[in-house]
């Protein structure tokens, strides 16, 4: 037992909290590694793009972690970005605006892409037509990545940034003796709040991002079969 336990009984379970929290943001970061890497697959298959997979650094940190899903959607971001532009570019800016219009049927926006598609990546599919629908036409590149973005930054800003992804092999007690130092009541707590606020941000960032590709993929096999 820890020196600071006799001062503060309820430490064990404190730890016992952070451990489960700490999993928990480990989950979540390994979904987001797991669905980037299925868009990725998809872009590179149906638009014509080169993006790497990417894969969690087992001994890396919290904030290592969190940046190399950063710039990998960014990277999606950017490729969809010039899709975008192509659209813009070769549509008539009515047919352009009905892209943008949430309201239009998203069958009436694949046949609008579909005029144009071949002239952008060489080739005419249905199925580049629909994932550039789903990913362009849509708040994905702005608004859902934009989001797991600005919470995966806050996360590797936060105390919980230099703490390692497999430090739990550890054991608990080496959490805090690497990284919070003396294990006290108000470092455990403010480790405790900091999990639950940011666990609540990127659960909630993440489950749109994961919804939305999944929607990509269900897409992607309709238009296949």
């Amino acid at each position: 037992m820890a020196q600071s336990d006799f001062l503060y009984p309820d430490n064990p379970r404190r730890r016992e909290e952070v451990n489960r929290l700490h999993q928990q943001l480990l989950d979540c970061l390994s979904d987001s590694f797991h669905a980037t890497n299925k868009l990725t697959e998809v872009l590179n298959m149906h638009l014509g793009c080169r993006l790497d997979s990417i894969e969690m650094k087992r001994k890396g940190t919290i904030k290592e972690n969190c940046d190399i899903i950063i710039q990998a959607v960014m990277k999606i971001q950017n490729e969809l970005h010039k899709v975008d532009e192509a659209l813009k570019d070769k549509l008539e800016p009515t047919l352009y605006r009905k892209l943008q219009d949430i309201k239009e049927r998203e069958t009436e926006k694949i046949a609008i892409v579909q005029k144009v598609i071949s002239i952008i990546l060489g080739e005419a599919t249905s199925v580049a037509s629909a994932v550039a629908v789903k990913l362009v036409g849509s708040n994905v590149r702005t608004g859902i990545i934009n989001k797991l973005v600005t919470v995966l930054a806050e996360i590797g800003a936060s105390l919980l940034g230099s703490i390692g992804v497999a430090v739990l092999g550890l054991g608990i007690d080496m959490i805090f003796r690497a990284i919070l130092g003396a294990v006290e009541k108000t470092q455990l707590e403010a480790a405790i709040k900091s999990y639950e606020k940011h666990l609540v941000e990127f659960k909630a960032a993440s489950e749109k991002y994961h919804h939305a590709i999944t929607e990509v993929t269900n897409t992607v096999k309709l238009q296949m079969k």
